[in-house]
């Protein structure tokens, strides 16, 4: 594919950090939208190919200026996790940041000419877990929290900006993403491995579906390329699904380590969690959630280029 310039929203975070790396090692003139140029390395901020713009999609002024000259807009940027705070409130900052924020940044791109924007949605837009089939690109939205709702309304918002302008859009609904860098549950759950110390997560029989970061950004490349990829829905995944004891197993096998498991009653231990307050990560832990990837491996000709093992063994030296 020929080189292009693109502009990546929320290019400090953790997938964001992984895309600029791969545009610019491209040799894509790339652009990278934070609010803290501090928390990108210094790799990315020195390279000769990007373009540092700090700023806010809620109240940068004008978005002609963030977007001129740009080819493709990977549209990271979103609100995730809000704690401690009433429904209300998180309905509302969800709304501001990851609906109203997104239409902007659609409307000024659609208005200067960008070519085609890439938006990175969830597949909490799907729902929270899976039962008899995976979920599947053309399912009907079901989700269930604030955040997932944001997201779809996203979605929705941002077709109709492309109907309207047309502009080309592709949206890519992630399940956990993980890799070099990764925080929250994910690096828990490491650490836990890597201290030795029993887990008792070894009869947990159930199916989840990962993205490992790099399969991820390869993929979003692909959106913004690939002519079948404009006015598509695309669910990522690395193309299996795993129990959390096997995923403990692999981790565990990364670190060199044999894991200790320990076989405790997954209703025993889901009521003992669910007492401590911790029912959420439960449900995250117990339950299944997988996703069906044909229609992406399909429709854009593509394969996931890195196992699980092997992005669990970069993790090991990042």
């Amino acid at each position: 594919m020929s080189n292009y310039s693109a502009l990546i929203t929320g290019a400090s975070g953790f997938i964001g950090q992984q895309l600029s790396s791969d545009l610019l090692a491209l040799g894509n003139h790339t652009r990278l939208l934070v609010r803290d140029p501090e928390r990108l390395p210094s790799v990315l901020r020195n390279h000769p190919l990007s373009e540092v713009v700090v700023g806010d999609l809620r109240h940068s002024e004008p978005l002609s200026a963030l977007v001129n000259g740009v080819d493709r807009i990977f549209h990271l940027a979103g609100r995730a996790h809000i704690f401690d705070k009433d429904v209300a409130y998180a309905e509302a900052e969800y709304r501001a940041v990851n609906v109203l924020a997104s239409q902007r940044l659609a409307e000024a791109a659609g208005a200067n000419g960008v070519r085609r924007l890439v938006y990175v949605s969830s597949i909490k837009v799907n729902g929270e877990e899976t039962h008899a089939t995976p979920f599947r690109a053309d399912d009907t939205p079901a989700p269930e929290d604030a955040y997932g709702r944001s997201k779809l309304a996203a979605e929705q918002t941002l077709f109709d900006v492309s109907q309207a302008t047309g502009m080309e859009l592709c949206v890519v609904r992630p399940p956990l993403v993980y890799g070099p860098g990764v925080r929250a549950n994910f690096a828990r759950l490491m650490n836990m491995v890597k201290s030795g110390w029993p887990i008792p997560f070894g009869a947990i029989d159930n199916r989840r579906s990962l993205v490992g970061v790099r399969n991820l950004t390869d993929l979003l490349r692909r959106c913004g390329e690939h002519p079948n990829a404009a006015g598509q829905v695309f669910l990522a995944g690395d193309g299996e699904s795993l129990s959390t004891a096997e995923l403990i197993r692999r981790i565990a096998a990364a670190q060199s380590r044999k894991p200790k498991l320990w076989n405790i009653p997954p209703a025993l231990l889901g009521a003992a969690l669910t007492l401590l307050g911790k029912g959420p990560e439960w449900r995250r832990l117990s339950g299944n959630l997988e996703v069906d990837i044909h229609h992406t491996l399909e429709r854009l000709d593509w394969q996931p280029p890195f196992s699980m093992q092997a992005e669990l063994q970069a993790m090991q030296h990042a």
